[in-house]
């Protein structure tokens, strides 16, 4: 499963944990151990989103954001 999340960041820079979950039908919270790992690999780094207002209707899953690290950055 780590290899499909990885073979995911190749063609998407940057993504949703919201879409990963939905893109790989997996439950976001397995799918956030494998990033966090991924982070500390330095591999992906998660990327620090506000929510838009106080309405709080918006799942915690779409504000949720990873980038993929270049080598060559």
């Amino acid at each position: 499963m780590l290899s499909k999340v990885q073979n995911y960041f190749k063609t998407h820079a940057q993504v949703s944990l919201g879409e990963l979950s939905q893109a790989l039908d997996t439950d976001s919270a397995v799918l956030r151990e494998m990033l966090q790992l991924l982070v500390r690999k330095g591999r992906i780094r998660r990327i620090e989103v506000k929510s838009c207002g106080s309405c709080h209707s918006c799942a915690p899953e779409t504000l949720e954001f990873y980038q993929r690290v270049d080598p060559e950055q």
